[in-house]
């Protein structure tokens, strides 16, 4: 009996594998993400990290930079949150503005297939 049970477990994995839908390609000029505060902090504080550390592998230094983010406070992490800010209203602007470009072209591309079909 438990042969059964596994059988069917494993053609559900398998349908839902045949099922999932597939994400179209992201388009090369789509703006990108802001980044938070921690990435700032991060990019800024890697090197560091490295040269205490030099036998630290990637996780390691991942580990140890979390940490050192956890242990500061407000006021130290105030000059990584105010770069995530104008980072993040530089990504909506960037957004907003790839969005109305993406929405004009989509319209002149339906008048000219409206001409097309005029002719």
């Amino acid at each position: 009996m438990p042969k059964a049970a596994t059988k069917s477990k494993s053609r559900k994995a398998a349908d839902k594998a045949e099922k999932a839908p597939r994400k179209g390609k992201k388009d090369p000029k789509a703006p990108k993400r802001a980044l938070s505060a921690y990435m700032f902090f991060s990019q800024d504080w890697r090197e560091r990290i490295k040269a205490e550390n030099p036998d630290a592998g990637f996780g390691e230094v991942g580990k140890l930079l979390g940490a050192k983010w956890k242990e500061m406070d407000d006021e130290d992490k105030k000059p990584y949150v105010e770069q995530a800010n104008k980072d993040k209203t530089r990504a909506e602007e960037e957004k907003n503005a790839y969005d109305d470009r993406k929405k004009s072209e989509e319209k002149e591309e339906a008048k000219d297939e409206d001409d097309e079909d005029d002719d």
